[in-house]
């Protein structure tokens, strides 16, 4: 429009006829100026995204993640357990402060073992990982001793020392991640055979789930279930093998569902929530009507009703129907975007890890946590039957919330040993957190020698594909490309799961090198196909 202004106050009087060119330079001068105003608004917009983006790419962004979740999670679990256990608190103990008091005590003992998470060596993790496991199988059987482990609530799974409660079968969760992965990385490098892979760990974790239905948890029965699909699906077994166990669980479950009268009750008042509204279908009534008078914003923080004796354990199992009715749908929502900032960054640190272990233990662990919130939330707001899952950092729990923490430590740890975050911390770049934590500079990921050999056999037809000619007698048939893995040549490295496809944990992932097994080839290219069986 400016220059519209001038171009007229130049020509004055002028007819149009007298200037022939003034139309075109006035739209060409147009033309520039929306140029210029569209590029200054694109470079306004593009501007965030790229420090964004600039941001993400950072070595250390997936371990300050991590960290910020994780905080986030357990000051907002900490606070909620003060607002929904003080009543319960005061009826029990006298005082409004008992049960907010041990969950502090059992969080600073979280903190200290993710501490100490955070300080150890990855092949320490992997060195103790059979014997941690085997100590809390021991555990399981102590625990189910008459006057050595302690009833509540129908269940036969706690050690109570000095006041304090601690539930094995927690650690037994964690040892199996662990202990799972370090032997499924091991024994896919080691081209072992599917039974190979599945016969030492498939009859432990079926002894471990035994105990813990002799004691009888339904829900850590669930979640040990979860950890085993877990491992199964990312470390890239044959799908028959996953769908088989995940078949197996669900009929486990569904006989661990009838086969005690209370269990029975709960599937029968979620099938049908009005049959019994007063007794099995109290719980879930009450939770419903918590989480319809929060509305959008909630009662206000402390505010609530429901926890006064009109909703059992809202401390515990039932606490997210306390945050949507002190914090509302928004409160409600801001949890759940906590929980999916956790599955991201769970699933970056897996993605970007160069050892095997770390991969598989990450991804498992994440889909830990978020299978145990889905299933709490899903029976919170009836979507499933009630099980007893605990809310990973929010519910009431000192062992729950300690492991967790122990867990979060490990991913963190995991997340300073990314191939890009060793380079920097050890190349001497200042990181805030870990010079405020005083943590070690991380260890280099260095592969095995099975994983040298694989890689140079993975490499070796292509080097060597332009020097080799053909016979005389099929030097008229074209030649016939080796069957490399696509994922492989695109990358450099191995496939990526059906799934989660950006995540490389699988050299062929659900059986689809299975062609392959127990077949001996002459050809240099057909054995690397072999040799790429379990990554």
């Amino acid at each position: 429009m400016l220059a519209r202004l001038l171009r007229r106050a130049t020509l004055g009087g002028q007819p149009a006829e007298s200037t022939p060119g003034a139309a075109e330079e006035t739209s060409a001068a147009e033309v520039d100026e929306g140029a210029a105003v569209t590029k200054s608004a694109a470079a306004a917009t593009a501007g965030p995204r790229t420090r964004f983006g600039a941001w993400l790419g950072r070595p250390m962004t997936s371990f300050h993640l991590m960290i910020a979740v994780a905080s986030l999670l357990t000051t907002l679990g900490l606070i909620m357990v003060l607002s929904a256990s003080g009543v319960r608190s005061y009826d029990d103990d006298g005082s409004a402060w008992v049960i907010f008091g041990r969950q502090v005590l059992w969080t600073i003992i979280g903190l200290v073992a993710c501490y100490l998470a955070l300080r150890l060596p990855v092949g320490f993790m992997r060195r103790m990982a059979f014997s941690g496991f085997a100590l809390t199988i021991v555990m399981l059987v102590l625990v189910l001793i008459p006057g050595i482990g302690k009833e509540a609530n129908g269940s036969r799974g706690w050690f109570v020392v000095a006041g304090f409660s601690m539930q094995p079968s927690e650690l037994t969760k964690i040892a199996l991640a662990i202990w799972g992965a370090h032997l499924l990385a091991a024994r896919r490098m080691e081209r072992a055979s599917l039974r190979e892979m599945l016969v030492p760990l498939v009859p432990a974790a079926v002894i471990a789930l035994a105990l813990i239905v002799a004691q009888p948890d339904l829900g850590q029965t669930v979640s040990m279930g979860i950890i085993l699909l877990g491992l199964f699906w990312y470390a890239g077994l044959p799908l028959r093998v996953f769908l088989s166990s995940l078949a197996a669980a669900i009929v486990a479950a569904a006989i661990l569902a009838v086969s005690a009268g209370y269990r029975s009750d709960r599937v029968r008042s979620w099938l049908n929530p009005g049959q019994d509204p007063q007794d099995s279908g109290y719980q879930a009534r009450q939770a419903k009507f918590a989480l319809a008078n929060g509305g959008i914003f909630g009662d206000g923080l402390g505010q609530g009703t429901a926890k006064w004796n009109y909703l059992p354990n809202a401390h515990n199992d039932f606490i997210f129907a306390i945050i949507g009715e002190e914090l509302g749908l928004v409160g409600a929502l801001g949890l759940l975007g906590l929980f999916g900032l956790f599955a991201y960054t769970g699933m970056r640190i897996a993605r970007r890890s160069a050892d095997p272990f770390l991969r598989l233990l990450t991804a498992t662990t994440t889909m830990w946590v978020i299978g145990q919130s889905f299933i709490n939330v899903g029976y919170v707001i009836g979507l499933l039957p009630v099980t007893g899952i605990q809310l990973p950092l929010i519910s009431a729990g000192g062992t729950s919330s300690a492991t967790t923490l122990l867990m979060i430590g490990m991913m963190a740890n995991a997340a300073r040993h990314e191939p890009e975050a060793v380079a920097a911390l050890r190349a001497g770049r200042d990181d805030r957190m870990n010079r405020l934590l005083r943590l070690p500079l991380p260890e280099p990921y260095a592969p095995t020698r099975v994983e040298a050999l694989r890689d140079r056999l993975r490499s070796r037809p292509q080097q060597a594909k332009p020097e080799r000619k053909a016979p005389a007698a099929r030097a008229k048939r074209p030649a016939r490309p080796p069957a490399v893995d696509q994922g492989a040549s695109r990358a450099g490295g191995p496939a990526r799961l059906r799934g989660w496809g950006h995540l490389p944990l699988a050299g062929a992932h659900h059986g689809g090198a299975q062609r392959y097994t127990g077949q001996r080839h002459a050809h240099a290219g057909r054995r690397a196909l072999e040799g790429q069986r379990y990554g």
